[in-house]
């Protein structure tokens, strides 16, 4: 609903044939085909579909549900009738089924599993340390490992509705204490590509280059001391703890902050908890997982309604009047030029007023055996096994 509430309405949706329907949007949006490929908008069988998938695992897939014991293991057996073909009309999807383990959260347990045979693939998503898991396997002869760079990405993000963070002068200060490269560095092994403040990646297609923010701590203390804040200010960031990458970030963030007078202290605490409250902390750092366009970002998480009040994501509160008409603006520019001419406005206004900072966009890696073949490579780790095989 965040993400397509906005330009569709229930009413906008016409059958126009018994295969096909027809959308009539509110105002023009070029991310619907992406919006439709995310992962809560899952096809079901509106005969049999009642509320819960598990009682009724009805879809379009190439693998039918078998067993869903939760913690513990899923399996599924390859579908008889698919209807998708393969190489030469072959039917899919080739392999005969998968089964889906739940190793926890302790992911060196994972890489044994991958390294002796015993698993064939590792789920990297849902704030999995992709770079501490390719540290420990990219030298394995066995191991087939395909890096690229994403728009996946651990936010600082500051509530902009509270104190101290409802002061510009204050959120900017915060932002000029990030030693990128070194955080970078020491945070992700610097295995990604430097930000800039401004949710839009270079792997987004209408990506506007800007030069990257320099550490500047004199320019922080001095922008506190006009904020009211001359001797200095204590702060404290939630992160989850076993993302050692977010946990490391708000280390180095700790130790390059204080010259400016920021007195910073971690709350580390489970997923769990975090999740509980991610659009309550004032300060935090959230990962937020890739999407293939800049703009459906910026609509789940920085602008508001049709009333001004922020969106269900918008976890900072801040809503900028600007900003808004311009997203508009460029959700319905399909030339890619056009849009980057939009995107560059936003970018300056995210980076001038807003409340994140971003010190790092993060590569990421498919990390599978070497003998699983037919594996595609995703951004967003959708595992499409449709056409995969194992081989003898």
């Amino acid at each position: 609903l965040g993400l397509v509430g906005s330009y569709l309405s229930p009413t906008g949706i016409e059958k126009s044939s018994d295969y096909q329907v027809t959308l009539h949007l509110d105002r023009p949006e070029i991310a619907v085909p992406e919006h439709l490929f995310q992962f809560p908008a899952l096809m079901l069988n509106h005969r049999t579909f009642e509320g819960d998938f598990l009682k009724a695992p009805h879809g379009p897939g190439p693998f039918t549900l078998e067993l869903y014991r939760e913690g513990e293991v899923v399996k599924m057996k390859r579908r008889e009738d698919f209807w998708m073909q393969g190489v030469d009309g072959q039917p899919l999807p080739y392999v005969d089924g998968i089964e889906l383990i739940d190793m926890g959260a302790e992911y060196s347990a994972q890489i044994a599993a991958l390294k002796s045979g015993d698993i064939d693939i590792l789920n990297m998503s849902d704030g999995a340390p992709a770079a501490t898991i390719y540290q420990a396997l990219k030298d394995d002869p066995k191991v087939e490992i395909i890096g690229f760079p994403t728009a996946r990405v651990k936010v600082m993000r500051m509530r902009a509705d509270i104190k101290p963070y409802d002061d510009n002068r204050v959120r900017m200060a915060l932002k000029l204490c990030q030693n990128r490269e070194k955080i970078l560095k020491l945070a992700h092994f610097d295995q990604g590509v430097l930000g800039h403040d401004t949710h839009i990646s270079p792997a987004h297609p209408a990506f506007c280059d800007k030069p990257v923010p320099k550490y500047d701590t004199e320019r922080a203390k001095q922008l506190l001391r006009e904020a009211g804040y001359p001797n200095g200010l204590d702060i404290k960031i939630a992160v989850i703890s076993d993302q050692s990458d977010a946990v490391r970030t708000a280390e180095v963030l700790k130790e390059d902050c204080a010259p400016a007078g920021f007195r910073l202290t971690i709350d580390t605490m489970p997923a769990s908890k975090y999740w509980e409250q991610w659009t309550e902390v004032d300060l935090g750092i959230t990962q937020w997982a890739h999407r293939p366009l800049g703009t459906m970002v910026l609509g789940l998480g920085y602008i508001g309604d049709a009333d001004g009040n922020p969106v269900p994501w918008n976890e900072t509160r801040w809503v900028d009047a600007e900003f808004d008409k311009l997203f508009a603006q460029a959700s319905g520019t399909y030339d890619v030029d056009d849009r980057r001419e939009i995107m560059c406005k936003l970018e300056t206004i995210q980076m001038e007023r807003g409340s994140i900072g971003i010190p790092f966009w993060m590569n990421f890696w498919s990390i599978h055996a070497k003998k699983f073949r037919g594996v595609p490579p995703s951004p967003t780790d959708h595992w499409l096994f449709q056409e995969s095989w194992l081989e003898s």
